[in-house]
């Protein structure tokens, strides 16, 4: 079994990025979508601490010059695709670096599972949002809808996740990791620190509960 991981999505700030990882979060995001209140340009980017995590970075239905330009400069290991990416377009960025975005409540249960197998080849990893299409939303999904799925690539669960509903959120599916962002702000691109110590201490303890073992390349293996 894999260990959990945790994604904290939406930086903006080197104090954020450093709480994050002095608390051991795996995955730091940052959004380079114009427009978004957490927008972030690659350059400040680059400059924000890496410590021993991975970095991804979030586009949505972005040119490919642009989404390979940010990867080069912001030093960025996974590309978050959160819009309607094809799967070629996938394919020319790399599966083994894409996190494909889909919206499970958008979709009856045999369109999702048409839609994991169409990206499933051109992803490492899924990741199941709130809401109805581009962008996120900040919304809960219907956790207890996603208990149910078999996605062929490992998956994130985002929506409003942090430690105000993560337990329930664990309880209900077993995603192999948890995407948090705007439950855990004061504002838009600012982190509440106690949030992310009582967020990324849930899933450190969980982590114990399960005896789980730290294995996030392992999933490119298949690929």
């Amino acid at each position: 079994m894999h260990k959990l991981l945790c994604k904290i999505c939406g930086l903006t700030r080197p104090e954020d990025v450093l709480v994050c990882h002095s608390l051991g979060a795996d995955v730091t995001g940052f959004i380079f979508a114009p427009g978004s209140p957490r927008f972030i340009n690659p350059e400040a980017a680059r400059a924000l601490p890496s410590g021993s995590g991975m970095r991804a970075g979030v586009f949505v239905n972005a040119e490919a010059a642009y989404v390979l330009d940010c990867a080069q400069t912001a030093r960025l290991d996974y590309i978050q695709l959160h819009g309607g990416e094809s799967p070629d377009f996938c394919r020319k960025m790399g599966p083994e670096r894409i996190i494909k975005t889909l919206w499970p409540q958008s979709l009856s249960s045999a369109a999702l599972q048409k839609e994991m197998e169409r990206y499933a080849p051109v992803c490492a990893w899924f990741l199941f949002d709130a809401g109805q299409s581009w962008g996120g939303s900040g919304k809960n999904l219907n956790f207890q809808m996603l208990s149910e799925i078999r996605p062929p690539r490992p998956w994130f669960l985002s929506g409003g996740i942090g430690p105000h509903n993560l337990a329930d959120a664990l309880l209900s599916c077993s995603p192999d990791g948890v995407d948090c962002n705007s439950a855990l702000e004061n504002a838009p691109g600012v982190k509440d620190h106690e949030r992310l110590r009582a967020t990324l201490s849930l899933v450190r303890n969980l982590r114990k509960q399960k005896n789980d073992t730290p294995a996030f390349t392992d999933f490119h293996a298949e690929i």
